[in-house]
């Protein structure tokens, strides 16, 4: 794990100078490719429905955001399908649209000019429980020896090195649902340390009996069977979370080497910062959301838009609200929660709604946030219905991980 801290430097970077995005690989549960999953979300599609993947019929939590019309086979070489989990297929696949968005060709890089730093919030479940069930009923001989290292955390990190010869900087942070950005946050590290280009965000899948039961025992989980209610971010009575599947992955490039090679660039990544706190109160959002526009080197009043983590749970909404209320006054900046269209992706979270934030510079509009309204004890700004045109220059981004875990990503234009 990465370590948390508050601002890198007391030298804020700029639009400039600070790392930018070239490249964006979006999995979903609304959209799989980047275009198809944004022109979901401006629609307000929701990608929330009955479990598909596995009889769900005896769980308390029968809806989950997954990723459909994916072709294992068709993007997947067919030598990495019996050493690969899901999440890792999935990983691959953003990896590669991402890289391809970027116009990068790997072979061309010299050696160690490209690394990858991802999130990941429980492994390969999937096939862990696969293997477990082998070695249960049949004995040590039927498990697969990758096993050894298909279900690890660090695997999709590791896979997509090897895919794409990538032999700098590698690693993977493990902070849950903020995860998605620490991860940004430590790729930037290396970028503004002198690597040329890093692959990072998370993508992260655990549906599957084990690791349904397993975020079960969490309790976070809504019991609604409605795909369009059980998820109310917000809400007055806001009923708990949904699961899903997916994420997104980023090229982050050095601001004047992607210049330089006349890259096309979405934003740059100019803030992040991180705090913790067991107690989950709105202290330690606040910092972390303060710490990340005094490193982005703004205040509150520039910030556009806010993509909120969204909790649907009474204690955490009301401490996001609250940090929100302390940073930009009651109704004071737009909020917007678009992952009410696929359920919280874990790790993936926080990298999906970076690529929303990016998209909405680029678009100049914050997404909706579908099948909830704010509560005005809140009195927050949640845009809902449809975007909402706006003149964005710096957006802000929030994730929160079990166990104390908050995290704050600002992207500015580069313009």
């Amino acid at each position: 794990m990465s370590a948390r801290t508050a601002p890198e430097s007391a030298t804020a970077p700029t639009a400039t100078t600070a790392p930018v995005v070239t490249g964006i690989g979006v999995v979903a549960p609304n959209g799989l490719g980047t275009e198809a999953w944004w022109q979901a979300v401006r629609r307000g599609e929701n990608g929330i429905g009955p479990i598909t993947r596995f009889d769900a019929s005896g769980y308390p939590a029968r809806l989950a955001g997954e990723v459909t019309g994916f072709d294992d086979e068709a993007n997947v070489p067919s030598r990495l399908l019996p050493q690969t989990d899901r999440m890792t297929r999935l990983a691959l696949f953003a990896a590669a649209e991402a890289l391809a968005d970027a116009r990068i060709d790997a072979a061309s890089l010299p050696d160690y000019a490209a690394g990858v730093v991802t999130a990941s919030s429980a492994g390969g479940f999937e096939f862990g429980q696969r293997e477990l069930q082998a070695l249960w009923s049949k004995g040590s001989s039927h498990v697969s020896v990758y096993q050894s290292f298909a279900w690890f955390y660090a695997v999709n990190s590791g896979q997509i090195s090897i895919r794409h010869q990538f032999r700098g900087p590698s690693g993977v942070v493990v902070s849950g649902d903020a995860g998605g950005l620490d991860a940004v946050a430590q790729a930037r590290r290396h970028v503004r340390k002198g690597t040329r280009l890093m692959v990072s965000g998370g993508v992260d899948s655990a549906l599957c009996p084990w690791g349904w039961t397993a975020q079960l025992a969490g309790g976070d989980l809504s019991a609604d069977d409605r795909p369009d209610a059980a998820y109310r971010p917000f809400a007055a009575r806001p009923g708990g979370q949904v699961a899903g599947e997916g994420g997104a992955l980023l090229v982050l490039e050095d601001a004047r080497a992607a210049r330089a090679r006349g890259a096309r660039v979405y934003g740059a990544v100019t803030g992040c910062a991180a705090a913790f706190d067991p107690a989950g109160g709105a202290d330690a959002l606040r910092r972390a959301a303060g710490n990340a526009l005094a490193d982005a080197g703004i205040g509150p009043e520039q910030v556009g838009a806010v993509f909120a983590d969204a909790a649907a749970l009474p204690g955490a909404d009301r401490a996001e609200a609250t940090a929100l209320r302390q940073l930009f006054g009651p109704h004071g900046v737009p909020v917007t929660a678009p992952k009410t269209m696929t359920g919280r992706l874990a790790a993936g979270s926080g990298a999906l709604d970076l690529a929303g934030a990016l998209l909405a510079l680029r678009d100049q509009l914050v997404p909706p946030t579908v099948h909830t309204t704010a509560a005005p004890e809140h009195t927050l700004d949640l845009v809902v219905g449809a975007p909402r045109p706006a003149a964005l220059r710096h957006v802000l981004v929030l994730a929160r991980g079990r166990g104390g875990f908050h995290s704050a990503c600002v992207v500015s234009s580069a313009g």
